[in-house]
């Protein structure tokens, strides 16, 4: 079984292997009852972040972690995929600098995502 940190952390990579740009991980943990993880990420495109969105949710499948909502998705400008404990956040860059989740939630410690870091 895979805890909401690592599943986390997974979709960060895959946003990543997926040439998403400026992938940060935001733990919320103790900062929102909203949700335990922000994943912010920057596409290119309406399809790239459509199929970003689709690769989490194909992970989150297989690991058994269910999707309870999904906004943004025919528009692809800001995708928002939310799996309760994570929340997935898909900008084009024109949105991302508009709405700067960074900025807003600017107190949250970012976790270190990448392969060579622990998880």
């Amino acid at each position: 079984m895979v805890d909401s940190r690592q599943f986390s952390i997974e979709a960060a990579r895959i946003a990543a292997d997926s040439n998403a740009e400026d992938v940060i991980l935001l733990d919320l943990r103790g900062l929102s009852p909203v949700a335990s993880y922000f994943l912010i990420a920057t596409g290119n495109s309406d399809r790239q972040l459509r199929g970003i969105c689709d690769a989490i949710n194909d992970y989150a499948k297989k690991i058994g972690e269910k999707r309870y909502g999904l906004a943004g998705y025919d528009l692809g400008q800001w995708v928002l995929a939310d799996y309760v404990t994570l929340v997935v956040h898909l900008f084009d860059a024109e949105r991302r600098s508009y709405y700067d989740l960074e900025m807003m939630w600017g107190d949250a410690p970012r976790i270190d995502w990448s392969r060579s870091a622990s998880a």
